[in-house]
């Protein structure tokens, strides 16, 4: 029977081109999301070259079989050392001063040839203002050095080239007759009629309240530690105590102290490139009784702002000094006695004067 007029038969499929398209809407989902998580596991070769690494081939070749003796990772079993970092604090020095003098070798030939410590000190500044090198900071007439044009800075560089010889500039740092006169108004400590002030010891002393005394102070301190010296000894570095202290002009409403400081602070800045000790000389009564308003010493503000501090002593007092600087700077700053002989009962670091004065 025919069918009604208009419509085909119903056959139960579909026209082909629609299951073809959907094949291809399939084939390029899969295409899309084999490239996204392929994208994921590129990785380059050290030559440059792009590769794919699947996760199982990257545990391959991070994860191989154990074997006796090893880990899971492929590395033998050993056991973890790890090394404390060395000390590099200041190390035990006994040390001999040479005699005040203009250095030449014949000087340190002899000194050298009894020398039975790992250790020695040179003043190359005297309170006078004398420098025992050929010093580019000093001022005219300040400098004495070796008649042989640079036997004296050979001589120095032979010191600091000695082999395990610690070596120790001294110098004086406040008290110096030749740089203060030299510039009164930019160095010098005045007194209150607007001239340099004398002390008791008919000494002149440098302002530290002033740029110009620390920039002085600190230009003589590097050309020391470009020497090659490994430690920087400042004796005198305080304000006068003998005389008529009441005629000084400080030029400061604040304690004395902080001039100091600002000394201190500014020598440290200087001093930061070199691998040289900071170290200063107090009067043994500072240790023991406590601030000096006069000098403007006070241990607990020097106490953690240099390495070492030195004071003159008797051995039998070493043990009572070093103690209180060791309470006092918690135990960041070591205290070395100076003494005018050597003796059996003292250990550690010491430091032996010279028969003479150090001027």
């Amino acid at each position: 029977m025919a069918g009604a007029k208009g419509y085909s038969s119903y056959r139960g499929r579909g026209p082909r081109w629609k299951i073809l398209l959907a094949i291809l809407l399939v084939l390029v989902i899969a295409v899309a999301i084999s490239v996204i998580y392929l994208g994921e596991h590129v990785v380059y070769s050290p030559d440059g070259r792009r590769q794919i690494v699947l996760p199982w081939q990257s545990e391959e070749k991070n994860s191989p079989p154990s074997k006796d003796g090893e880990d899971p990772e492929g590395q033998p079993n050993v056991d973890l050392v790890v090394q404390e970092p060395e000390d590099r604090g200041p190390k035990e020095t006994a040390a001999h001063t040479l005699p005040v003098n203009v250095l030449t070798q014949a000087v340190w030939s002899e000194f050298k040839s009894g020398l039975d410590s790992n250790a020695a000190a040179v003043r190359l500044k005297t309170t006078n203002g004398t420098i025992y090198y050929e010093s580019a900071s000093a001022v005219s007439g300040a400098v004495q050095v070796a008649e042989t044009p640079g036997e004296t800075m050979e001589t120095l560089r032979l010191i600091t080239s000695e082999p395990g010889l610690h070596t120790i500039a001294s110098v004086a740092c406040l008290q110096d007759f030749k740089a203060a006169n030299a510039d009164v108004e930019g160095r010098g400590l005045k007194n209150t009629g607007g001239y340099i002030f004398y002390d008791g010891n008919n000494s002149l002393w440098l302002d530290p309240g002033k740029p110009g005394a620390r920039a002085y102070v600190c230009a003589v301190a590097k050309e020391v530690a470009e020497l090659g010296f490994d430690e920087l000894l400042l004796t005198d570095f305080s304000y006068p105590t003998v005389g008529k202290i009441d005629k000084i002009d400080y030029n400061t409403e604040v304690p004395l102290g902080n001039n100091l400081d600002l000394l201190l602070s500014d020598l440290r800045a200087a001093l930061e490139p070199y691998d040289i000790l900071l170290s200063v000389e107090v009067p043994e009564s500072v240790i023991t009784e406590g601030p000096d308003g006069v000098a403007g010493l006070d241990l607990n503000r020097l106490a953690g702002q240099v390495d070492r501090i030195y004071a003159v002593t008797t051995p039998e007092k070493v043990e009572t000094l070093s103690n209180l600087v060791s309470q006092t700077a918690g135990g960041k700053t070591e205290f070395v006695p100076e003494l005018r002989e050597d003796s059996p009962s003292v250990t550690g670091s010491r430091l032996i004067l010279p028969g003479t004065s150090q001027g």
